[in-house]
């Protein structure tokens, strides 16, 4: 794992000291003696993660901290406050600061190692996802990093795993102002509800008897369903090296008994907020997705999603001998609906129409826009006669029952053409597949319209 990492702090022993550490480890290291330098460096460059001294002179490692995250150029850089101050009050404001993690000097050099590990995995994934959602910005698809936003104001769900009642009953009191806390005292039983229900963090609590507390921390790692929920670990005083196995397995953070409560409380409310941040970036990506291959008008999958997808289906047909059908029908005399009705009213009919063409089809078959009032069923295993009938069923369906324009109150009477065609020997491409329906589409326009005609055999 290689990545730059920049050490702040005003004793230049404290800065050689973490500098050969982190360069033994094959980390680009770059320094600041002060905060006003820090900040400069990171508007400047790209930095993957901050070690930063609190007590320095100009501005402190708070207020560092705090212009850091305040600014949308370096929120996401990971901050770990290294100091000698070694208080309850001085690590919670810290975190409440928006530092990642808090670490006393002298450093153990397998925590420190461990943690920046850790983080940096962590900003490995949201640096993708973010670049996703710029990309999906670039492209001109606006707010999709709101998506999911709506979780931010609601209370965290957190699944606590504890061996111990007493101790449940303490972490449960700490959090009731800012989770809803469901607590298991069976390790197995915490692992299937984690994987069946939405948390928001689960905190294990390493005091169990006869159990490995990691073991669970590791089969959440594994689950796909679980694989990014933030996971924090409450360990004894001096349980280094479980520590260290446990940011190696993926723990995103640990308390050391005595548990503070405002420390558990400013800990927690860390890894919630990053967990749905994570989750706002992942359905933005989602969303991006969907809107590449969706048609936004009417909700159907549009030509580019149908020109990729045909191809597999019509190579699938070839390998397996199996029959596959095309439909494509368009809307009849549409410009005279735009026309009277303008394209509001447009608009309203080709919903209408692909709300049809979607509760007719069968689950299997797949509907498109293919352009304008143009729309395009593809119904793999379908023979020829029973790709007629579904068309024919489409047909009536359109006309049949009047299509209602909100904005006018107004009813219209809709028809549509349908050309249709079957893969068959003669047929070696979907190119040639679809050239056959639109063929049969024109045919159907030319011969009166509102009727399905079938590519000849």
């Amino acid at each position: 794992m290689t990545a730059r990492i920049l050490v702040v702090d005003d004793i230049p022993a404290n800065v050689k000291l973490l500098e050969a550490r982190l360069l033994a480890e094959y980390f680009d290291v770059m320094t600041a003696a002060d905060g006003y330098t820090a900040l400069a460096i990171c508007e400047r460059n790209q930095v993957d993660l901050i070690l930063l001294d609190i007590m320095m002179p100009g501005i402190d490692g708070f207020e560092v901290c705090e212009r850091l995250k305040a600014s949308q150029k370096t929120a996401h850089i990971p901050v770990v406050m290294v100091t000698a101050l070694d208080q309850p009050t001085d690590r919670v404001r810290g975190l409440k600061a928006g530092a990642d993690d808090f670490l006393t000097k002298p450093v153990n050099d397998l925590q420190l190692i461990s943690r920046v590990k850790s983080l940096l995995r962590l900003k490995t994934l949201s640096d993708e996802l973010r670049i996703r959602a710029d990309t999906a910005h670039t492209m001109g698809i606006d707010d999709l990093t709101r998506a999911g936003e709506g979780r931010a104001d609601e209370t965290a769900q957190v699944l606590l795993v504890d061996g111990r009642a007493n101790s449940q009953e303490r972490i449960i009191k700490a959090l009731k102002p800012v989770a809803d806390v469901l607590a298991l005292s069976d390790p197995q039983a915490a692992l299937f509800e984690a994987a069946e229900s939405a948390f928001d963090l689960v905190i294990v609590n390493a005091n169990f008897d006869d159990y490995d507390p990691l073991r669970l921390c590791s089969q959440l790692r594994s689950l796909e369903r679980t694989r990014f929920l933030p996971i924090l670990i409450i360990t004894e005083q001096g349980a280094d090296e479980m520590v260290v196995r446990a940011l190696d397995l993926g723990v995103n953070d640990y308390i050391i008994r005595p548990v503070d409560p405002n420390e558990l409380v400013a800990r927690s409310l860390t890894q919630i907020r990053r967990k749905r941040y994570n989750d706002r970036l992942r359905a933005s990506v989602k969303q991006t997705i969907e809107l590449a291959v969706t048609d936004p008008l009417t909700g159907l999958y549009n030509r580019r999603y149908l020109d990729n997808h045909l191809n597999v289906l019509f190579n699938r047909s070839m390998a397996r001998g199996r029959p596959l059908s095309v439909l494509i029908t368009d809307i009849d005399r549409f410009k005279q609906v735009n026309d009277t009705y303008g394209h509001d009213g447009g608009d309203e009919v080709l919903r209408e129409f692909s709300n049809r063409v979607r509760s007719t089809i069968r689950g299997a078959d797949l509907a498109c826009r293919y352009g304008g009032e143009e729309f395009v069923v593809v119904m793999p295993d379908t023979s020829p006669e029973i790709a007629a009938a579904v068309a024919e069923r489409l047909r009536a369906a359109i006309e049949n029952a009047p299509f209602m324009l909100k904005h006018s109150g107004e009813a219209l009477n809709v028809t549509a053409s349908f050309g249709i065609a079957s893969r068959i020997a003669s047929v070696l491409t979907p190119d040639q597949l679809m050239k056959q329906a639109d063929l049969a589409l024109y045919e159907a326009k030319n011969t009166g319209r509102n009727r399905v005609v079938a590519a000849a055999a």
